[in-house]
């Protein structure tokens, strides 16, 4: 349900408790004391905190709490005072495709198969190298980061140079090396493509922004043998395993049509569905095929805009959540299936969405989307000990929204602010791992004014190459 101020347990004294680690006497040090007029926690009692602070250190946080009791426990070389601001865990992306940034709006308006038969792949064949999955991943960072989205997931090619250029951004990200079925931009064969995502997943084991995985495209896409050998190699280190699964209902209807069981049941037979893994979209789905997914422990990344705009259905979310199965959002491609990596735009739709899908505005209260987006996300891809809420011990990821827009006077919901009033824009600090790479809604990681010419360089050659397609 919806709560209010008054309904929230706003924790504004000391004597209600605070969030802190077990500490010895006098105050300790941390690198910052971020306050705001409220903490938004998202642990498991969904705290908030009046007046809050959160103290971070290294690239942890160490204290959440008010902020008389944070500034009697810690002293800090830097303080950031939001008095008109919320502060709450940085958003969680579970499933995007960061360098088609440089295709956004080359086609528009098509079904999923002819956007990918005659557009997407042609394109990719002709314009996509390393340079461009720079260039496109830099561009998807700075409107990631300025949404609010500190982690992000992807699929795509060189998803080295997907990784590196996250970290120079400064942002988290759970990153697949793409294995499919035809020769693909950077390995001419899917077995020439586990070989490589095996060195990618060496490269960046022991990260602390990149979580590297393997990504088979879809069922339709990448030869059973290859999903059983990406998945094998998933097992061997320990990553996750990032798939399309159930994307349209022509994908179950052509499954059923050609093996006579569902999309999932086939990852389920071939082993596939062992480990960690994530399935994007998840709409066409059966009881049974949902039963599968909650015995596997398999994540869905939702992606609302992208299902509606393909005309692909609405993934069957609600009952998802009952089941317990973790269920966070994504944005998916920025070409054609959605052009926006605006999470904050997901939280609202998906909970529009699921009502409408059901005929109740019940379905999907606003808390509980501003969950899916934060710990949701972070269950979903396995790192819920580590992010999606705003505890001592967890990485010091975390947003500041602005509460001084028009949009957001006068306040009477918290969640509801969040999901169903707040915009982008209204994002104007970000701290990833404990560093701050937004500033007052500016990235200071990134050369904004170059990103902007090369994607101007790139809208040029891209025309080119599709010129008389």
């Amino acid at each position: 349900m919806l709560r209010s101020l008054a309904s929230v347990t706003l924790i504004a004294a000391a004597s209600a408790g605070c969030l802190f680690a077990a500490q010895p006497p006098g105050r300790q040090p941390a690198d910052w004391i971020v306050e705001a007029r409220y903490v938004i926690t998202m642990d498991a009692t969904h705290r908030v905190f009046e007046n809050g602070a959160v103290a971070l250190r290294g690239e942890r946080i160490v204290g959440v709490g008010t902020q008389s009791d944070i500034e009697r426990q810690f002293t800090a070389e830097h303080l950031l005072k939001k008095p008109r601001s919320l502060l709450m865990p940085g958003l969680i992306d579970t499933h995007t495709h960061a360098a088609m940034s440089l295709f956004r709006a080359i086609a528009d308006d098509r079904r999923l198969n002819d956007w990918l038969t005659n557009f997407i792949f042609p394109a990719e064949s002709r314009n996509v190298d390393k340079d461009f999955v720079h260039w496109g991943t830099s561009l998807a960072c700075l409107e990631m980061a300025l949404a609010g989205t500190t982690t992000y997931t992807d699929m795509y090619y060189f998803e080295d140079e997907v990784a590196a250029t996250t970290k120079a951004a400064g942002l988290r990200g759970v990153l697949g090396q793409t294995v499919i079925g035809f020769p693909a931009p950077d390995y001419k064969t899917w077995q020439e493509a586990v070989r490589g995502a095996a060195r990618y997943i060496d490269t960046f084991a022991h990260d602390s922004l990149i979580v590297p995985a393997v990504a088979p495209h879809a069922i339709y896409t990448t030869p059973d043998e290859a999903l059983v050998a990406a998945h094998k190699l998933a097992l061997q280190q320990n990553v996750p395993l990032l798939i399309h699964l159930s994307e349209t209902i022509k994908e179950r209807e052509d499954t059923l049509a050609q093996r006579h069981i569902s999309p999932t049941q086939v990852l389920e037979q071939l082993g596939v569905l062992d480990g960690r893994v994530v399935a994007a979209h998840s709409i066409s789905m059966s009881d049974d095929d949902l039963v599968l997914l909650k015995k596997h422990g398999t994540g869905v990344a939702h992606c609302p805009s992208s299902n509606m705009k393909m005309a692909a259905g609405v993934a069957p979310v609600t009952k998802m959540l009952k089941m317990g199965i973790a269920v966070g959002l994504g944005t998916d491609g920025f070409a054609g299936s959605n052009d926006s990596a605006d999470l904050i735009l997901e939280m609202n739709l998906a909970a529009k969405l699921q009502k409408v899908a059901t005929m109740d505005p019940q379905s999907l209260p606003a808390e509980q989307v501003v969950e899916m987006a934060t710990m949701g996300g972070a269950r979903v891809l396995g790192l819920e000990k580590e992010i999606g809420s705003l505890e001592p011990g967890k990485r010091a990821d975390l947003i500041g929204i602005s509460l001084e827009h028009p949009n957001a006077v006068p306040l009477y919901h918290l969640y509801s602010q969040i999901a169903y009033a707040t915009k982008a824009p209204d994002v104007e600090d970000v701290f990833v791992n404990g560093k701050q790479i937004v500033i007052g809604r500016r990235m200071v990681t990134l050369d904004k004014d170059e990103i902007y010419r090369q994607a101007e360089r790139y809208k040029i050659q891209i025309e080119k190459s599709l010129a008389g397609r």
